[in-house]
């Protein structure tokens, strides 16, 4: 490849990258909507182990899953698994977010 060539070469490959970069208000709805996730994922964790777990143990005391009273299923189980499942709509979702605003890894 002759000198020439490769510099057209490099030009084109620097055009491509540039044009794929976000801008800076793509960036910024990107944290956006980033925040906006996980504000969401927030309360819901707060709801299932602060609220259900603890500031509604009285009121749910005679509620039972099985054998085991709801308030104490939460905080033993509950909490537990939903901050898991959590973990993955948290992943999923900032794939999908990632993938829309080009900056996956």
């Amino acid at each position: 490849m002759s000198a020439g060539e490769a510099k057209a070469s490099n030009q084109t490959s620097e055009t491509s990258e540039s044009d794929s970069t976000p801008t800076q208000s793509d960036l910024k709805e990107y944290w956006r909507r980033n925040l906006k996730l996980i504000a969401g994922l927030f309360v819901i964790w707060f709801i299932v182990s602060f609220l259900f777990g603890i500031i509604l143990a009285e009121p749910l005391s005679n509620v039972y899953i099985g054998n085991i009273p709801v308030p104490f299923w939460f905080a033993q189980q509950g909490s537990i698994i939903v901050f898991v499942i959590l973990i993955f709509v948290y992943a999923r979702q900032m794939n999908k977010l990632d993938r829309e605003f080009g900056v996956e890894d």
